[in-house]
């Protein structure tokens, strides 16, 4: 049975995700060329439950499929209460095809997966290393977890300063076949990697719309159409 989020299935064409926070809204609704949205929740100024479902109801109006992420600050995001992440996931989740947990958050997970399978919603399990690429055993490390914590997909970032780096991206990434997964580089090697990854296998690539959500990231008007050219459907 293929994965979906939404309306939009996973593979074999890598599926484009416009990424972006409360700035970005408007973009985000505007983001021709993408299959799925983020919301990034952590990146609001002064985050909280109402102003994050008014974001995702507007969202929803423009008819594309939605992840949910309030991203750890630990893994990248910006300072949030715990109570708060959980409380904004519960929230979203009715509103949402897709929510992002980090694959260490596990009493986040706990707290909001069970719901989220209710909903029927994909769930990704993700892990983001800003300093370097571990090893490719340690990255297979915390795919298996990822899956042992009931991901759909697991999802992973790391900085990639080199083409070593990169290739060290490229062999986790067809070392977890069959299983789904997403990889991505930040830093130098993140504008190659948006291209080179998902020709092995990883299943979407994230674009900015405003400000980058991460290292790397490509604006969606340059990655969009290189998708549509080079993975065509």
């Amino acid at each position: 049975m293929s994965l979906r989020i939404g309306a939009v299935e996973l593979g074999p064409r890598p599926g484009i995700v416009a990424a972006g926070g409360e700035h970005e809204v408007d973009a985000l609704l505007a983001a021709d060329g993408a299959d799925v949205l983020e919301l990034r929740a952590d990146l609001f100024d002064r985050p909280d439950v109402a102003g994050v479902v008014r974001a995702l109801e507007r969202l929803r109006g423009g008819g594309r499929p939605i992840i949910l992420t309030a991203r750890a600050a630990n893994e990248g995001g910006r300072a949030m209460p715990e109570d708060l992440r959980r409380d904004v996931y519960v929230a979203g989740i009715p509103l949402v095809d897709a929510i992002d947990v980090e694959i260490a958050s596990a009493a986040l997970a706990s707290a909001v997966v069970p719901i989220a399978r209710l909903a029927k919603c994909l769930v990704l399990r993700s892990a983001h290393d800003f300093a370097t690429t571990p090893a490719a055993e340690a990255l297979l490390e915390l795919v298996d977890r990822a899956f042992a914590a009931s991901a759909d997909v697991a999802k992973l970032a790391t900085h990639a300063a080199s083409r070593a780096d990169l290739g060290t991206l490229l062999d986790v990434t067809r070392a977890a076949a069959p299983r789904p997964i997403v990889t991505l580089a930040m830093g130098p090697m993140g504008p190659l990697s948006r291209l080179v990854l998902p020709a092995a296998g990883s299943l979407l690539i994230y674009a900015s719309v405003g400000a980058p959500t991460a290292p790397g990231q490509l604006p969606l008007s340059d990655l969009a159409p290189l998708v549509r050219r080079l993975f065509p459907a």
